[in-house]
């Protein structure tokens, strides 16, 4: 039935649709044939009938298809969130990837810039000194001389620019909200992964299954943050073996004491960044422990410690022996390099 007006009128309708025809979809908009008023009919229909697991599937295969991709290591591991908790926190998962790096992980970076806070991942990262705008193989170089590579979503999903004018328009989160972190240009196997609604940790967990996906913890802050919170405990869903298992964290379980919201509000990415730098040269508070804790999990989900306790030892040792500003500072200036 690959006709683009009746597949709609079929999610109008509620029907139950097969992947393939959702897939049609995703190509016929992202290769541009569709015009504004059918992408808007299509990503509402799909609001209004729920998005599946297929749905999101089919979605995050074209978007691969489309990107455009860099052959990163095999074991890499990515900390893309889906943003869009409106929280205005400080960059927790960029700080935290930092720290991972310093501690011997390898990142591939995918991330772009902010929606609903004041700072994405490239703008902090850009304020900072990064070159966001790295090829693909500049991006190989950084992760070689770093340990970090980062991928600007808005150069490698080219095919993105079809639905942005739409997505701006409609006002409200759409099934593009939910494939940006699933969507990695490098096709990473590992991933910690930030939701905005606890709903999505499962449907994710089932897709990225599908994908082939080796390690991936899908998190979701009690109070809304799409981070392991330390403010109160973390909804978790871990994809491990191919097999999948919930479960909550608790900061406390850890030695860490709960934190005020109102410590992890940041600002602009000028602000953002200098808290990074601050923390890197070894501040305490609120902001380092929130980081401390997503890096643990980013390090274990890499492989290099046997579970979050022993990736915060880790995670604090690579500030406290300045091997996660070092990371920073050779991101910098292989960036750069031309």
């Amino acid at each position: 039935m690959n006709n683009f007006k009746n597949i709609i009128s079929d999610i109008q309708k509620h029907k139950v649709l097969k992947k393939e025809d959702i897939k049609f979809c995703f190509n016929f908009i992202l290769e541009g044939k569709a015009n504004e008023l059918e992408i808007e009919d299509f990503l509402i229909g799909l609001n209004d009938k729920g998005i599946t697991i297929d749905d999101i599937t089919a979605g995050v295969e074209v978007l691969r298809e489309k990107s455009t991709k860099v052959n990163i290591p095999e074991n890499a591991i990515d900390t893309c969130g889906t943003g869009g908790d409106k929280s205005g926190t400080y960059n927790i998962s960029t700080a935290a990837t930092l720290v991972a790096a310093g501690a011997g992980c390898i990142i591939a970076k995918h991330g772009n810039r902010a929606l609903t806070s004041k700072s994405g991942s490239s703008q902090v990262l850009e304020e900072l000194g990064v070159n966001i705008n790295s090829s693909s193989e500049n991006i190989l170089n950084c992760i070689k001389k770093s340990n970090i590579g980062f991928m600007f979503a808005a150069n490698h999903h080219l095919a993105m620019k079809y639905v942005g004018p739409v997505r701006q328009k409609i006002k409200e989160r759409t099934i593009f909200n939910l494939l940006g972190p699933l969507s990695n240009p490098g096709n990473v196997k590992k991933q910690l992964i930030g939701v905005f609604d606890t709903k999505w940790l499962k449907p994710f967990a089932e897709t990225l299954k599908k994908l082939g996906s080796k390690h991936v913890m899908l998190v979701c802050g009690s109070d809304g943050l799409d981070e392991i919170t330390t403010t109160s405990k973390t909804y978790v869903v871990e994809l491990k073996n191919n097999k999948i298992i919930s479960y909550e964290l608790n900061p406390e379980d850890y030695g860490l004491s709960k934190a005020n919201p109102n410590e992890l509000i940041g600002d602009s990415p000028t602000i953002n960044a200098q808290k990074i730098l601050k923390l890197l040269d070894g501040e305490k508070g609120a902001f380092r422990n929130i980081v401390i804790l997503n890096a643990a999990a980013a390090i274990y989900i890499f492989g290099i410690a046997e579970n979050i306790k022993h990736g915060m030892e880790l995670a604090n040792k690579s500030i406290d022996e300045g091997n996660a500003k070092s990371s920073l500072e050779k991101l910098i200036k292989a960036s750069n390099e031309i």
